[in-house]
Parts: C-alpha cells; sequence; structure tokens
C-alpha cells in the first residue's frame, strides 16, 4: 500500500466532536486532515441542531401558537404561507450555518478530505473521495479520531420506502401539509416535532413505550409536559409499543401491542439512534466494540488500539455539547495538551419542545436514589411577574437542594427559554454553591431569572416550617 499523506491528526467525520477536535489540534499546531462524507458540522447544520430550531421558532413566529388567543386574534393563519416561509427561513439558516462552519474550518487551517474513509491497520487510512472520479487514498497518522456520529434508527419491520413515513432526517423531505401525523417517541426529539406540527395546528397523537415522556428527566417536569401537551390538544399513549406501521386498505396506520389501531396521514418514527460504523473497518482495524455496536473507549477517550481515539455519538449517542466536549479532551490527551484534562461532570440537557425543558444536576428521584437528606423550592411561572406578562404561567423552576447545607443538587425548568435559564443554575451546581447564593443576588424584575429567588424562598420557608420555623446557618461541606 502507498502512502499518499501522512498527518498528525486525522478525524473521520466533521459533526460537533470532529470539529471540536480538529480546532484544538490545530490550534497547537498539529497538522490535521478532517474527512467528512457529507457537509462539515454534521447533523447539527443539515437535518438536526439548528435546523430543527429553525421550524421551531418559524412555526411558533408565523402561526402565533399560544399567543393568537391570548390576545384576541381569532383570524384563521394561512398555514400554506407559514409552511413556505418555514421551509425558505430552514434552507436560509442551514446554509449560512455550513457557511461558517467552513469558513471556521479555513481560518484555522484544517484541512478538509471529503469522501468515506475506512480504517487499516497501523493507522492507516483508506479513503474514497465524494466525487467518485479519483483514485482511492492511504493516508496515515500518528492520531486518528473516529467521530463519525449516528443516524436515526430505522427498524427493519417499518417499511420506510413508503412516502409518508418519516424518520427525523427524511422528515425535511415533506412537501405537503399533513392533516394528521402519529409521532413514534416519547423523548426529546419525538417531543420537539411533536410541538412544532400542533403549532401548525395538525392533528398529534404521540406513542411512547415508556409511562413518562422525557424518561430522563425529573418526574415532576416530565409530568408537567404531559399535562401541557394534552391542554394544546396533543393526543398521548403512553405505555404502549408500536407493532406494526403499514398500509392497511390503502390507509397508513400504526398498531400498537394493545390491540390499538391508529389511522394517521403521516408516520414520524423518533424512537433512538444509531452509530454510522458501517464501511468503517473497526473489525480490520481491531477496534473493540459493545453488544450495540457503540465503538468501546477508555477516560481519555481512546478505544483499545493505541493512537485511536473515538467521541461523540459513535460511543454512544448524546447531545451535541457533549460530543464537542469528548472530541476536546481526546485531542488534549492524544497530544499531550494541559488544555481539558477532564470531561463535564453535570452537563446541562435541554428540549427545544413547546415550552421548553432544560436540567441540570440531581432530578428528585435520584437524590432520593442516593440517600440524600434532600428539600426543594419552587416557582410557579403563573407566580411570576414576567410569567403573568407574557401569558405563559405554565412554567415551573424547581431547585433540588441538602437539608443541612442548603448545597444545591438539581435545576430543573419548564418554560419558557428554560435552555437558557439553566445556566444560572449549572454554574452554581458546578462550583458547590448553596441555594442562599439566589438568595443575596439582586434579579432585574419583571425577568425569568427572578424564579431563582423565589424558588429559593419557597424551599427556605419549607426548611423552617420542618425545623419549627427556625432557620440555621448553612454547615460546611
Amino acid at each position: 500500500m502507498t502512502v499518499n499523506n501522512e498527518y498528525d491528526f486525522i478525524v473521520i467525520g466533521g459533526g460537533p466532536a470532529g470539529q471540536a477536535a480538529a480546532a484544538v489540534a490545530t490550534s497547537f499546531g498539529h497538522r490535521t486532515l478532517v474527512i467528512e462524507r457529507k457537509a462539515l458540522g454534521g447533523e447539527v447544520v443539515t437535518t438536526g441542531g439548528g435546523p430543527t430550531k429553525t421550524l421551531r421558532e418559524a412555526a411558533l413566529y408565523l402561526t402565533g401558537f399560544r399567543d393568537r388567543d391570548l390576545y384576541g386574534l381569532a383570524d384563521p393563519v394561512d398555514i400554506g404561507l407559514a409552511v413556505e416561509r418555514m421551509r425558505a427561513r430552514t434552507a436560509q439558516v442551514r446554509s449560512e450555518m455550513q457557511e461558517v462552519t467552513r469558513a471556521h474550518f479555513a481560518k484555522l487551517g484544517i484541512e478538509v478530505l471529503y469522501g468515506s474513509a475506512r480504517l487499516r491497520p497501523n493507522r492507516t487510512v483508506l479513503v474514497a473521495p465524494r466525487d467518485g472520479d479519483t483514485q482511492e487514498r492511504a493516508l496515515r497518522a500518528s492520531r486518528i479520531l473516529l467521530a463519525t456520529g449516528s443516524h436515526p434508527t430505522r427498524p427493519s419491520s417499518i417499511s420506510f420506502d413508503d412516502p409518508d413515513i418519516f424518520d427525523s432526517a427524511s422528515l425535511f423531505s415533506l412537501q405537503r401539509i399533513p392533516k394528521s401525523v402519529v409521532v413514534v417517541g416519547g423523548g426529546a426529539i419525538g417531543c420537539e416535532y411533536a410541538s412544532v406540527f400542533k403549532a401548525l395546528g395538525i392533528s398529534v397523537t404521540l406513542v411512547h413505550s415508556g409511562e413518562h415522556l422525557l424518561t430522563n428527566m425529573d418526574g415532576e417536569l416530565s409530568q408537567l409536559a404531559t399535562n401541557v401537551f394534552k391542554k394544546m390538544g396533543m393526543r398521548l399513549v403512553l405505555g404502549a409499543r408500536v407493532s406494526a406501521i403499514g398500509r392497511v386498505n390503502g390507509e397508513l396506520c400504526v398498531t400498537l401491542d394493545n390491540g390499538e389501531v391508529l389511522g394517521t396521514d403521516i408516520v414520524l418514527y423518533a424512537a433512538g439512534r444509531s452509530v454510522n460504523s458501517d464501511g468503517l473497518g473497526l473489525a480490520e482495524a481491531g477496534v473493540k466494540v459493545n453488544a450495540r455496536g457503540w465503538v468501546v473507549v477508555d477516560e481519555h477517550f481512546q478505544t483499545n488500539v493505541e493512537g485511536l481515539y473515538a467521541a461523540g455519538d459513535v460511543i454512544r449517542p448524546s447531545l451535541a455539547s457533549i460530543s464537542m466536549e469528548q472530541g476536546q479532551l481526546a485531542a488534549c490527551h492524544a497530544f499531550g495538551l494541559g488544555f481539558k484534562e477532564k470531561l463535564d461532570p453535570l452537563p446541562v440537557s435541554a428540549v427545544y419542545s413547546v415550552p421548553e425543558v432544560a436540567a441540570v444536576g440531581l432530578t428528585e428521584e435520584e437524590a432520593k436514589q442516593q440517600g440524600n437528606d434532600y428539600e426543594v423550592g419552587r416557582c410557579s411561572f403563573a407566580s411570576l411577574p414576567r410569567g403573568i406578562i407574557s401569558g405563559h404561567g405554565e412554567g415551573l423552576l424547581k431547585l433540588v437542594f441538602r437539608r443541612n447545607d442548603r448545597r444545591l443538587l438539581g435545576v430543573h425548568i419548564f418554560g419558557d427559554i428554560a435552555s437558557e435559564l439553566i445556566g444560572l443554575g449549572q454554574a452554581i451546581v458546578h462550583g458547590a454553591g448553596t441555594i442562599d447564593v439566589f438568595n443575596r443576588l439582586s434579579f432585574a424584575t419583571p425577568t425569568y431569572t427572578m424564579a431563582y429567588k423565589l424558588a429559593t424562598y419557597d424551599g427556605l420557608i419549607r426548611l423552617a416550617t420542618a425545623s419549627g420555623g427556625q432557620l440555621r446557618l448553612p454547615i460546611s461541606s
């Protein structure tokens, strides 16, 4: 095999993990090549991340969803025009994000090769260029990172060849406005898309195999989301699995394991993601994978093959923000850099449904399971001036903290801009701070951040009530 070129670092995959890793390595003087099959930036700039959040923002803005009734606007919305503008805006955002990503790579001097990569022994990579007109190239590097990401799971029992059955990636090809949709999956992706469909006035049935939506979120917020979705007119079918999706006498139907058959115009299957490892040559390179096909790595994100690292969804489907951190850490360990030494143990989770859900730290259920002597403090947005002004009083901010020293263990938010609000709580949890910080701070009002102070008051009152009306200074941890 003739090696065409050698690098310090070859990154396979130009999504969040690969981009972050390549940026670190290049910034510290290591010649880096990124091999990408489709578009730099990955799904964040193509069919996930930016484009999906744009759909949400556009749908809310163009339809006035949740606000039209508040202001007594009864005139019907031109959904056709709204959808047309949504598509145009989403395409614009996708294009701009891809251009910004390309410019970022160029500014840093990161070399990019478009094509499909396959691992070979001795840290060699074979690349079949995307245009198909160039001969396969053999490249070598002292360090390699696998960051090939993931794709929506497509069970073999479901015929995605049917033009009305979609996953979260293919949904962007939908050209008509459906009358009804069955969304399969009550996780972040399912809840986000169900919200967009509902904003457009489409009949939505959300099917989830679990007993609760957003299983990884705090149980109280999960129930609150369930209640609000139902109030919006969304039908929720929880604790039921899909046994079949297909045509019955020409009609698209979703058959559940409880025997119920749901007729629908289209189906969005949003239940799980699978790693992109086909054709990557993992076995030939001796890379270990687990039973689910995820690449196995150590605490430094190095595989069992020395000098070969993996980060992002290929080791376990997760959030783009976490993938970026993993990529940075892998690059730092690969080249002995002190830029980043450990992964964030308390990353933020955010779901961009309507309303949003965000969390950091322990849920109330987790605090209980771990044996913590904890208390909670809550602030309903209905009692918050900003919530009253917005008319979105269904929101809630919840603090979970230890009783003896009032150390903040977790923050959970349901409502407007929850994904933005969670950052303040994250900073306190990371610093092992107490809820007393919120008591001492002066927040602008009317703002949603004021909910932290009111939730703290609620928590302190609960402590005082439990202790006979007395509050003591926190005990040092």
